[in-house]
């Protein structure tokens, strides 16, 4: 009888680890935006296995809880950046196991919450919320906000949070900023000027430099964070969009949109080292924990780029939801 109980226990397990991808393997998730949806993406098989509806319109980006529990997915609302349409007030909370949405966080009015980010140390959520001109501090726990922090800009839609946890940086779309968040003492610490248009934003693994992309001209801004300064310039060979730093701190990946294009900067040169043509309208780059893939949102095209960073090829196209934007990794 105990032995019929192991069989069956280690047969039911097995079942549980396959239809949730195992955490131990870990899995890519995406923000359908045209789908109103998230799709949840097999790397091994190069497939999204199932989306789920995220029961408002419409999430951007997407981040998925330290344990790989969960998903947080801002609902925006109907518009861009800047841009008249409706603003979203909630943040989708998808259950990844059951792959259902089993709450909304309501933000209280229209704030267009746009992206989520935790803290690597304390474990609290950050999303941005634009209209409010700040970034709102959520307990992953009890689902409640615990405070603000302010930005001091207008349109302050992405963030990046040093590996330390102790600093936030906003690129503020409209006014061309970055704004640097002290997060333990929720204030603004400051504001560095970039160019008359600014998009997306990350940072190296050391915390030392934050990167932001000029959306006026072909270059990528280098911010020193000890300096709080634009320390230097990365040319494109047209605007930038999204980016990531391997984790190894050697290489930055930018997304391209006008050229269709991704590529990759040695950092220790500061020059375009590899270049690859990807589906129309790349987006946003997620690169894997040991730095051996990268992936990157096409939107127009519903497509998305997996790229060997070894080789530096595009090696799959994973068919994913409409205008598919957020990734993000879940362990």
């Amino acid at each position: 009888m105990r032995l019929y109980l192991l069989i069956a226990c280690i047969f039911a397990l097995s079942g549980i680890a396959s239809n949730c991808l195992a955490a131990s393997s870990g899995y890519v998730i995406a923000a359908n935006k045209g789908d109103h949806a998230i799709g949840i993406v097999d790397p091994k098989s190069g497939k999204q296995v199932a989306e789920v509806d995220a029961g408002g319109i419409t999430p951007h980006e997407v981040v998925a809880s330290p344990d790989g529990k969960y998903a947080f997915a801002p609902i925006y609302g109907d518009s861009g950046v800047g841009k008249p349409g409706t603003d979203g007030a909630t943040i989708a909370v998808i259950d990844l196991a059951a792959r259902k949405l089993v709450r909304h966080i309501d933000l209280g009015k229209g704030l267009r919450p746009h992206c989520p980010v935790f803290n690597p140390v304390t474990g609290v959520l950050y999303v941005t919320t634009e209209l409010q001109q700040a970034v709102t501090v959520i307990d992953p726990g009890t689902l409640k906000i615990i405070g603000t922090i302010p930005t001091g800009q207008n349109e302050s839609h992405m963030l990046a949070v040093s590996p330390d946890g102790k600093w936030g940086y906003t690129a503020n779309v409209g006014p061309g900023t970055v704004s640097v968040l002290d997060l333990t003492a929720k204030k603004t610490a400051a504001i560095i000027p970039i160019s008359g248009n600014t998009q997306r934003i990350s940072i190296t693994p050391d915390g030392k430099k934050v990167f932001t992309a000029d959306q006026t001209q072909p270059r990528m801004a280098v911010i020193d964070t000890a300096t709080r300064r634009v320390s230097g310039w990365l040319p494109l060979p047209a605007p930038g969009y999204g980016t990531a730093v391997t984790p190894n701190g050697k290489w930055l990946i930018v997304a391209v949109p006008a050229a269709n294009k991704v590529v990759a900067i040695d950092l220790d040169s500061g020059k375009i080292s590899k270049s690859l043509d990807v589906p129309a309208a790349p987006q946003e780059v997620l690169i894997s924990p040991d730095g051996g893939t990268a992936w990157v949102s096409c939107d127009k095209s519903g497509k998305i780029a997996q790229i060997d960073t070894s080789s530096w090829t595009v090696s799959r196209l994973i068919d994913a939801g409409k205008t598919v934007d957020g990734l993000a990794w879940v362990q």
